[in-house]
C-alpha cells in the first residue's frame, strides 16, 4: 500500500490521493469516487505516509497498523467509527495491543477505523498491499546473503567534508586607500 501520496485535509471528510501540484495548489482525487478537485495552499494537509500511533515505548507507523487491523479482519471491513468507546477501545487493542491509553484518544481510534474503511472500500486494503518491497543493493539488483558489506557501509557512510578556503590577507595598501566619495550634484 502507498501512503506517501495519500492525504487527509483539515475540514474535508474522506482521504484524497495527490494527482499533481500547481503553482498556488494541488490537484486531488478522492479515493473513493475518483472525482478531482483543486486545494489551495493554505489548506491544512496531512500525509498519512507521516501520521504514527504512539505506543509506551515508540511511535508505530500508520502502515504497520492499517496491516495489524487488515490481518485482524481478514482484509475485510473493520468496525464502524461510529462505535461505541468501549469497541473502539477494544478494536484498537486488538490492532496495537500496546497503545498509549493517555496520548492515544477516543477521536484518534474513530479516525482510524473510518481511514482503514475508506482505503478498504477504494481498494487499497489487500494482502499484496502490505508485500514488502525487497531492498536493494548499489547496483540495483536485489539483496542477497553475499552481498559485500563494505560496498553498503561506504554508501551509508556520511560524505567527508569539503576543506575550507583558505583565508587571504588583504592587501595593506588597500586597507590605507582612501575611499572615493560621490556626491550628486544638481
Amino acid at each position: 500500500m502507498l501512503l506517501e501520496k495519500i492525504i487527509s485535509i483539515s475540514g474535508k471528510p474522506g482521504l484524497f490521493k495527490l494527482v499533481s501540484q500547481l503553482k498556488n495548489g494541488f490537484i486531488i482525487e478522492d479515493v473513493t469516487t475518483k472525482k478531482k478537485v483543486s486545494i489551495g495552499n493554505s489548506s491544512q494537509v496531512s500525509l498519512l505516509d507521516n501520521i504514527a500511533m504512539f505506543t509506551f515505548d515508540k511511535e508505530v507507523p500508520l502502515f504497520d497498523v492499517f496491516e495489524n487491523i487488515a490481518k485482524n479482519y481478514d482484509y475485510k471491513e473493520a468496525i464502524p467509527h461510529k462505535s461505541s468507546d468501549a469497541e473502539l477501545k477494544e478494536f484498537m487493542t486488538a490492532s496495537l495491543p500496546d497503545y498509549d491509553t493517555e496520548r492515544v484518544y477516543a477521536s484518534d481510534i474513530k479516525k482510524l477505523a473510518q481511514w482503514y474503511n475508506i482505503l478498504h472500500k477504494a481498494g487499497y486494503i489487500t494482502p499484496e498491499s502490505f508485500v514488502k518491497a525487497e531492498p536493494e543493493t548499489l547496483d540495483g539488483e536485489p539483496a542477497t546473503e553475499d552481498v559485500n558489506v563494505e560496498k553498503e557501509a561506504a554508501k551509508k557512510a556520511p560524505k567527508a567534508e569539503k576543506p575550507a578556503a583558505p583565508k587571504v590577507k588583504a592587501n595593506s595598501a588597500a586597507k590605507s586607500a582612501p575611499k572615493s566619495t560621490h556626491r550628486k550634484q544638481g
